[in-house]
């Protein structure tokens, strides 16, 4: 049953298969919980291994882990090999396996940048509104304009700082920046540090071949991501997937149709990046998942309910698998309609009927075949996975994680010079030539002192050697001078204040223009949602 360039997924009428030339033409998996929708995954994540495809994807519940080791022969297993006449060739295996995880727990610590990032998508996770939007919009402009790396959370809180500080200068040329969206957006950072983003944001960010890595054999590795916890941030869990997506999207080159994928990319829970996304956001998922095929990458939505993904997107994802729905609700009524009406029908079968009476590792499936056509859809039993099903213990994963191939590689964080310190930098500086400043200013008030105080001795000592009379005179002629020269001296005392403040006001702005300067490498460029190209 096994045949070369296709993946058996299980059996109707007859073998049903996955073309690998097709497989980047995208897919679903959908079905009630407790309907194997789990193991279908592990099931396609294997076979992908097997024919040298890489795989990423998040393991929600922690099952998926048990793909890193052999499974064992039980009954329900076997059983269900001899229904689809698989017995002969179903063999227990373990996959290749690299584990990740975004808090470092459970896999190696997985990062990305604040500027790899891009306001587009940090808006959306940290459910900024239009206002907000718009003033991150104008951080990232002022950070790429000034060279401001900004690597982890701590450089977006010191340029946020910066920009409050500068509000009406950055209103004047960037557009309004009012220091209460600029407040409000500070609050939303301190919530997504407290959720875990202090952990995800920062270096060494990961490198996409990294995640596209095969064995000395020709297998592919399956990337699982520990999202157990992760789901308790649902926001950030959908944030960083459809990150790695524009990632995929922006690094990888064009390949057209190959002969089989370059990576296999699982969305599990897929409802989550779409709940509550503005239409910019759906527009640029839609415009990613259309393009992305042509780079060789397959992306697999898996989710409850076909409902749950926008038609836009829906419309994109060829090869269905379709576990059982339970109908007792309008809502859920008309999702089973729509999963019967998005399958090529089959005159042989009811689907809407059958979705509501597939049972545990049932499905119905659609591949597509020859020239990219759907097939008729049939009621498939899904054949037994070949690893273990169930998670891995502690001591399996940590030993699974030393004779890992990016050991090492990202285990330890790197705080270079960014942002941060360089704002910390600019403010001593400017604190320095200040003091400066006020040193001078101290210092001319000292000799302007000195000065007044030897005319004023002068003064008396003239008196004395001439006669009264003289004197009195003298004096009105002093008078005239020192007396009615005290408006002059002020005149003068103020305007070496002033020189002293503008020579130091200017001194900063050639500094800080200087800094700048030096700073500007190169043009940034940003991608389709806005993360920044590393080309």
């Amino acid at each position: 049953m096994l045949e070369d360039g296709k993946i058996y997924l299980g059996t109707s009428v007859k073998p049903e298969y996955l073309t690998l030339k097709l497989a980047n033409r995208h897919g679903l998996v959908t079905g009630a919980t407790g309907t194997g929708k789990t193991v279908t995954l592990q099931v396609l994540a294997e076979g992908f291994s097997r024919a040298g495809v890489p795989v990423f994807c998040a393991d929600i519940k922690g099952d998926l882990s048990g793909l890193a080791e052999a499974g064992q022969p039980k009954d329900f297993l076997m059983k269900r090999a001899e229904q689809i006449g698989f017995a002969k060739e179903y063999k227990f295996e373990a996959s290749p396996t690299v584990f990740w995880d975004l808090f470092g727990e459970q896999g190696h610590p997985i990062r990305a940048t604040v500027s790899e990032m891009g306001p587009l998508l940090l808006s959306r996770l940290m459910d900024l509104n239009d206002t907000q939007e718009g003033v991150l919009n104008i951080a990232f402009k002022i950070a790429d304009d000034e060279g401001l790396l900004l690597l982890d959370l701590k450089d977006l809180q010191a340029l946020l700082a910066s920009l409050a500080e500068r509000a009406q200068e950055i209103s004047g040329k960037y557009g309004n920046v009012s220091k209460a969206s600029i407040g409000a957006i500070q609050r939303q950072l301190l919530v997504l540090e407290q959720q875990g983003g202090e952990a995800f944001f920062g270096e060494p960010a990961l490198e996409i071949a990294d995640i596209m890595q095969t064995t000395y054999d020709g297998r592919g590795f399956i990337n699982v991501l520990a999202a157990d916890k992760l789901m308790m941030s649902p926001r950030l869990y959908a944030t960083f997937l459809l990150w790695l997506l524009s990632e995929l999207f922006e690094e990888l080159p064009e390949v057209g149709d190959p002969e089989k994928p370059k990576l296999v990319f699982f969305f599990d829970e897929a409802h989550l990046l779409f709940d509550e996304a503005p239409k910019i956001l759906i527009d640029k998922v839609e415009q990613v998942v259309r393009l992305i095929r042509s780079k060789g990458v397959g992306v697999y939505f898996v989710t409850q309910n076909p409902l749950d993904v926008p038609e836009s997107v829906l419309a994109q994802l060829g090869n269905r698998i379709q576990h059982a729905l339970r109908a007792y609700t309008p809502r859920e009524q008309k999702a089973v309609r729509t999963a019967a009406e998005t399958f090529r029908p089959n005159p042989d079968l009811d689907t809407e009927q059958v979705i509501t009476e597939l049972g545990v590792g049932e499905a119905l499936v659609s591949m597509l075949e020859g020239k990219a056509v759907p097939s008729m859809v049939q009621r498939t039993l899904v054949r037994p996975p070949a690893g273990r099903l169930g998670p891995l213990s502690d001591d399996e994963r940590r030993d699974v994680m030393t004779r890992s191939p990016v050991r090492g590689r990202y285990d330890e964080a790197i705080d270079r010079e960014s942002a941060f310190e360089i704002l910390a930098k600019r403010a001593e500086k400017i604190a320095a030539e200040a003091e400066r400043a006020e040193a001078e200013r101290k210092a001319a008030e000292e000799e302007e002192a000195r000065a007044k105080k030897a005319a004023r001795e002068e003064k008396t000592s003239s008196r004395r050697r001439d006669e009264p009379e003289e004197q009195e005179e003298s004096g009105g002629f002093f008078d005239s001078i020192f007396g009615g020269g005290s408006s002059s001296k002020s005149r003068s005392r103020s305007r070496r204040s002033d020189s002293v403040t503008e020579a130091v006001v200017k001194s900063v702005a050639r500094n800080v223009a200087s800094s700048v300067g030096r700073q500007i490498g190169q043009a940034v460029v940003r991608g389709i949602l806005g993360s920044m190209s590393r080309r």
